[in-house]
C-alpha cells in the first residue's frame, strides 16, 4: 500500500515508525514531517492545514490510505475531502470530529446520551460568564470551546483567576475564534487518565490507557502544555475499569453519534477523571494523544496498519491486538521558553547516542534539518521513550537516553511517572 501520514509531531513520528514496519506498506509519505520522520518516510512540504494540497497530492501519487494525525485537519473536514476523491482515510468525518472541535457540542452530546461528565454551562456573553463564575464554588474550570492546542483550559483556584481566564479568552482573544464561546464546569476530584479505543462506527476495540503530565514543571507546577510526558499502562485502569469505560462512555458515544447521523470512525481518546464515582469524562479528542501515542505504539506488538484499516472498513469486530507486557514511559524535551515563547533554531546533538540506549526510542516532534545539523523548530521538540518491566525501569531507560542528548537550548521534566514509580 502507498500510505500518507499527515502531521509533523512526535505522534506522527511514532505512527510513521509503526506503519513503516508493516509488511503491507510499500511506500510511506509524511506531510509535512520533520527531521526524524525523514528516516521512516518521504517528507512532503505540504502543511497539515492545506487540505486542498493534501488531497491533490494523494490523488497525484495514487495514495491508497491516509492517516491523519492532528486534530485541526480532522475538524476542518480533511477525511470528508479525501473520501470524496475516492481515497480511504483514517479519522472521523468533520461532523464526528465536533466531539473535539467544540467542547460545547461534546458536553451537550453527553447530556443527551447520559454519558457521565462534569456539570457545565455554555457562555458566549462575557458579562454573563463573569457573573456565573463569581457565584460559583471553587475550584472552577474555564474552557475555550474550540481548538486551542491544549492551552485553552484553566483550573481556577480563585474567582480572580476565573475572571482573568474569561477576559483572556473573550476580551483579549488569546485563542481567537476558539475562545469566543466558553464552557464553564465543575471541578472533578480524582486522578486523570487517557483512554484510547479504535472505532469503526459500530464496533470499538479498547487500545490502552496512559497517564499524561500536562504541567510544564516538576511537581506539576506551572502552566498547562500539550503534554510533557506520559506512561502506559496505568494502574488506574485495570480490566474492571476498562470494562466500565467501554460500557459507560465509549459505546454510548458510538451509539449516540450513529443515531445522530455522524458515525464515529477513527480513534476516540477519552480524557477521564477517575474517582469514587467511577470514570467521568473530562473531554474527547478524536485522534491519538501526544505524547501518549508514543507510549502506546512502543508497546503494540500487532501490525498497526490492519488495525487502522479495520476502523475504516467496519471490521473491528474481527480484530485482536497483542501488547507488550512492558511499561513505556515518554519524556518530552521542549525548547527553552515553552509553552509561551519557545526558542527555535538551537542545535541538538547526541541523538544517535541517545537512540543506542537499549530499550529507548527517540521520536522527533519539532525538529528540522539545517544542513548537517538538526535544530529545534517548535515547542515540544523530542519525545524519548523508555521500555521496561515496570515504571521504574522504563523511567530509568528514558532518562538514560535523555541524558545523552546535548541540547543546552532545551529542557524536560525530571519526574515523569512520579505517580507510579516506586509504588508498583
Amino acid at each position: 500500500m502507498r500510505i500518507l501520514v499527515v502531521g509533523s509531531g512526535g505522534r506522527e513520528h511514532a505512527l510513521c515508525w509503526a506503519l513503516a514496519a508493516s509488511p503491507l506498506c510499500a511506500k510511506l509519505f509524511c506531510a509535512p514531517g520533520n527531521a526524524g520522520i525523514a528516516a521512516e518516510a518521504q517528507c512532503v512540504d505540504i502543511s497539515a492545514d492545506d487540505l486542498a494540497g493534501l488531497v491533490a497530492f494523494a490523488v497525484a501519487e495514487k495514495i491508497d490510505f491516509v492517516v491523519v494525525g492532528p486534530e485541526a485537519p480532522l475538524v476542518a473536514g480533511l477525511v470528508d475531502r479525501l473520501q470524496a476523491a475516492g481515497i480511504k482515510a483514517f479519522g472521523p468525518s468533520m461532523a464526528a470530529a465536533r466531539l473535539e472541535g467544540s467542547k460545547g457540542f461534546m458536553k451537550d452530546f453527553c447530556a443527551r446520551h447520559a454519558i457521565p461528565t462534569a456539570a457545565y454551562k455554555r457562555f458566549s456573553d462575557r458579562d454573563a460568564a463573569r457573573a456565573y463564575v463569581s457565584a460559583h464554588a471553587l475550584p472552577v474550570v474555564v474552557k475555550a470551546d474550540g481548538l486551542a492546542a491544549g492551552k485553552g483550559v484553566v483550573v481556577a483556584q480563585t474567582h480572580g483567576e476565573a475572571l482573568a481566564a474569561i477576559d483572556d479568552a473573550m476580551q483579549a482573544r488569546r485563542f481567537g475564534a476558539a475562545g469566543a464561546e466558553l464552557v464553564i464546569e465543575e471541578f472533578l476530584e480524582g486522578a486523570e487518565a487517557s483512554f484510547f479505543a479504535l472505532c469503526d462506527g459500530t464496533n470499538a476495540v479498547a487500545l490502552a490507557a496512559a497517564q499524561d503530565h500536562k504541567r510544564v514543571g516538576d511537581g506539576d507546577t506551572g502552566p498547562n502544555t500539550g503534554g510533557m510526558g506520559a506512561y502506559s499502562p496505568t494502574p488506574l485502569v485495570d480490566a474492571a475499569m476498562e470494562a466500565r469505560i467501554m460500557a459507560e462512555i465509549v459505546m454510548p458515544t458510538l451509539r449516540g453519534m450513529a443515531a445522530e447521523g455522524s458515525p464515529f470512525k477513527g480513534v476516540l481518546f477519552a480524557g477521564l477523571m477517575i474517582g469514587k464515582a467511577g470514570p467521568r469524562l473530562i473531554e474527547f479528542n478524536v485522534r491519538f494523544g501526544d505524547p501518549e501515542c508514543q507510549t502506546l505504539l512502543a508497546r503494540l506488538k500487532s501490525d498497526l496498519l490492519p488495525a487502522l484499516l479495520g476502523a475504516c472498513d467496519g471490521t473491528l469486530d474481527r480484530l485482536t491486538l497483542r501488547w507488550n507486557a512492558s511499561t513505556a514511559l515518554c519524556v518530552v524535551m521542549a525548547a527553552n521558553g515553552y509553552p509561551d515563547t519557545p526558542q527555535k533554531g538551537s542545535e541538538i546533538r547526541g541523538l544517535e547516542v541517545a537512540s543506542s540506549v537499549p530499550g529507548a526510542y527517540v521520536f522527533h516532534a519539532g525538529t528540522r534539518q539545517n544542513g548537517e545539523k538538526i535544530v529545534a523548530n517548535g515547542g515540544r521538540v523530542l519525545g524519548i521513550v523508555g521500555l521496561g518491566a515496570d515504571a521504574a525501569s522504563a523511567q530509568k531507560t528514558a532518562y538514560a537516553s535523555v541524558d545523552r542528548i546535548d541540547w543546552p537550548g532545551g529542557f524536560c521534566r525530571r519526574d515523569i511517572g512520579w505517580q507510579v514509580v516506586g509504588k508498583q
